[in-house]
Order: C-alpha cells, then structure tokens, then sequence
C-alpha cells in the first residue's frame, strides 16, 4: 500500500516574510499542496506571507472561514477542508497549512489537527508569534525574573478581564479590534492605563508601536496591548 502523506502545520510568522523560519520555509517551497485560511472578506493574510515560497503549479486549498463568533458555520468549512486534506494524503502527497504566527498558538490549525492527528502523521513547525512580535516592536521584556504572564482575549467582559489582570504580574490583551475604547477605558480605571503599550501589524511595514494612552480608538484585529505591573524601569 502506499504511504500517506505528511501533513505540516507550518507558522508563517507575524507578518514579514524575513521571520518565517528556515525549515517552514523549505517546506513551503518543496510541497505541492498548499492550504490556508482565508476571511470572507478580503484575502489571507497566511499567503501572503508566504507567496513567494509558493511553487507556481501548487495546489491551494482555500479554507474560507466565516469572521463571526457563531461556531458552527467554521466548524463546517473544517470538516470540509480536512476531507480534502485527506484525500491529497491518502494519494501520498504530503499537505502544508499555513498558520498566521504559531500553529498552536491561538491558531486555527488546531481543528484541522483534532480531525486529522489520529489518521495520519502530523508535524508541527512553530512560528515567531505576534505576542513576541510586539514586544519586539517596543523593544521592551514581556517578563522578568520569576514574574508570571497573562494571555487575556479581548472580548472577554470587563470584570473577568480585571480579575485577571489583578492576579498577573505582566499581561498581554490580543484580539483588540473593536474592544479597543472599553479595553481603554478599563486599564485607566484601574490606574494601568500609561503603564500600557499598544502594537498594531507587528513587523509590517505599517507597522505602529505607541504608548496606550497615545494610540487610537480604533484598532485593527491585529494589533496587542502589553502591560508590566511590576518595577519596570522600561517605560519612562
């Protein structure tokens, strides 16, 4: 019987084509079926990091994924897109999917996994992260010493948000977009709000690295708030 393929969850980074790694991109570039997820709006932005890896007679699987909090429709363009995935490894060919930053790491890649782990062979190429992206960008610690870091999703309700950044000694905020006035106005409540720094397209050229108390009311889905509650003799 033939081997199936191998099926590569590869990190293409925070965005700048220079940070995805030497093996991702070798991957990327010797594989000839080639998937990623795409908005239903726009194009994706995996594929554009990695475009000019890409070999011109790849095959590409689009996974067009609905950008609304309801699960169920993206639940559905997985099941689909891992029986296509299937059927490329089950004729030998080995399958790359492109993950914005890491796979694992807030990363859509992990549904395709839940599908597919137990039938075939997997592999995972990590990425830089936007979470080390944007504290690049301020060339500023996300911790120190034995100091604790919190990942805290935006959406989340305000008192849940407060409780966990009472608890942390260093927190990052992901997912801003639209939560960026109420997430403004929570740190300034609780007297955090000019100890915060804020990032938007970290490593792209339009790249904006501001303190919070600078940065605008509006916010793009990409973009990051990064928080030191302890002695932090990096913000003057």
């Amino acid at each position: 019987m033939m081997a199936t393929g191998i099926l590569y969850g590869v990190g293409t980074g925070p965005g700048d084509p220079e940070l995805i790694t030497r093996r991702a991109w070798r991957l990327i570039e010797t594989t000839h079926v080639i998937a990623y997820p795409v908005p239903d709006t726009g194009d994706s932005f995996a594929r554009a990091i990695a475009s000019d890896a890409i070999v011109e007679n790849a095959i590409e699987i689009p996974m067009v994924v609905p950008m609304r909090t309801g699960r169920a429709p993206a639940q559905s363009i997985y099941d689909t897109a891992a029986r296509t995935i299937a059927t490329h490894l089950d004729a030998g060919n080995d399958v790359v999917v492109l993950c914005e930053g890491d796979p694992l790491f807030y990363g859509s890649f992990m549904y395709l996994l839940a599908r597919l782990k137990d039938s075939y062979d997997v592999e995972i190429v990590p990425g830089v992260t936007s979470l080390t992206a944007c504290a690049a960008a301020h060339a500023h610690p996300l911790v120190a010493r034995n100091d604790i870091l919190t990942i805290l999703p935006g959406p989340l309700d305000d008192i849940v948000l407060a409780e966990k950044i009472a608890a942390a000694d260093a927190v990052a905020i992901m997912k801003i977009g639209r939560h960026m006035p109420r997430l403004k106005a929570l740190l300034t409540r609780l007297g955090l709000e000019d100890r915060a720094l804020y990032v938007s397209h970290a490593s792209l050229g339009h790249q904006r690295h501001l303190r919070l108390e600078d940065a605008p009311d509006e916010a793009p889905y990409f973009s990051m708030i990064l928080l030191y509650k302890g002695d932090d003799p990096w913000i003057s």
